[in-house]
């Protein structure tokens, strides 16, 4: 019995809200028949383009004007219905600010501007619809500086972590590597170059090749040429691979002296990428002994060992020290 009022009770409750929904927008559709059908006149908030005009030659803008303004508008309900509804999809709406006549700052208080040149205003007249004020903003500031344009280098800031048992190998390839920036004088010379990123990748077991937008940063007036780039990361799985024959250099000789290392090669085991490693020769390491280190009482010597910089690391050097043979030179 105590199960079947809470039933009940529940179902009186859904019925209701179900009927209070219902009756909330049959209200609010009877108010949009009585806007739309409505001969009386109305005023709404609208956003409407500003568009800026007559740039002088050689001059840019140093700060970033409002794409919008919301302005007042005044009309019957059809009408503004009508634009509410279509006003985005139709090109002619916009506020218009010419700046023919500007050298280099002014504030436009916008209220003022176009009670003066009403004719800045643009709204098509099949909309029957009127101007009344602007909301907001009430003014801009407009700043403009010479042009200038110049060539800066990109740099990385991409962040690449490779999977367990994979290395990166080399530097990123960045297609163009140089980028022409141009805009306010002021801004595009204190600007040395442009940063890629930054992003970070992790698990990376693959090689790497993104096309990346290059976005000014916010609030500064300025355009890239290109606006893309090519970035492009070796990523590689870790190997070993032993290196033979690699000849020794004797560093600082003494040219009163003949020297010889016995043995003269040696060969070593290196650690790196795998497609990287399976290229490298013997003359790209570099093992040295340093004569400077010699002494008729001394029989082995140690040996520097010098990797190129993509080799994660080297072992077993073979063999670990050397033999330094020498004589002197015949006059």
């Amino acid at each position: 019995m105590i199960k079947e009022e809470s039933k009940n009770k529940i179902y009186s409750l859904f019925t209701w809200q179900n009927i209070s929904t219902k009756l909330s927008a049959l209200g609010l559709a009877l108010l949009l028949w009585l806007f739309v059908t409505s001969e009386n006149e109305y005023t709404i908030t609208s956003d409407i383009p500003i568009e800026v005009r007559n740039l002088p030659a050689q001059l840019v803008l140093k700060e970033k004007v409002p794409k919008f303004a919301k302005v007042r508008i005044k009309g019957q309900g059809r009408s503004l219905f009508k634009t509410l509804l279509l006003k985005r999809f139709i090109p002619g709406f916009k506020l218009v600010l010419d700046l023919e006549r500007i050298s280099e700052q002014y504030d436009f208080n916008l209220n003022e501007y176009f009670n003066r040149y009403p004719q800045k205003i643009v709204i098509p007249s099949n909309f029957e619809v009127n101007f009344v004020e602007v909301v907001y903003p009430i003014k801009i500031h407009i700043s403009l500086d010479e042009y200038k344009e110049k060539m800066v280098n990109i740099k990385s800031g991409v962040n690449i972590k490779p999977s367990p048992g994979f290395t990166l190998v080399g530097d990123p390839e960045i297609r163009p590597n140089r980028v022409r920036v141009a805009g306010s004088r002021n801004i595009v010379g204190d600007i040395n170059y442009v940063l890629v990123g930054p992003d970070s990748l992790i698990n990376i077991d693959s090689d790497i090749k993104l096309t990346i937008d290059l976005v000014p940063p916010q609030n500064q007036l300025i355009e890239y040429s290109p606006k893309k780039i090519v970035y492009i990361q070796s990523v590689q799985a870790i190997s070993e691979r032993i290196i033979s024959e690699i000849p020794v250099i004797i560093l600082n000789p003494n040219n009163q002296m003949r020297t010889f290392a016995s043995p003269q090669t040696v060969s070593l085991t290196v650690i790196g990428g795998l497609d990287y490693i399976a290229k490298i020769k013997s003359n790209e390491i570099k093992v040295s002994v340093n004569f400077n280190d010699w002494n008729p009482n001394k029989q082995f010597y140690d040996l520097d060992v010098e990797a190129p910089k993509d080799i994660i690391d080297w072992m077993d050097l073979s063999p670990k020290n050397i033999e330094l043979m020498v004589t002197q030179k015949n006059n």
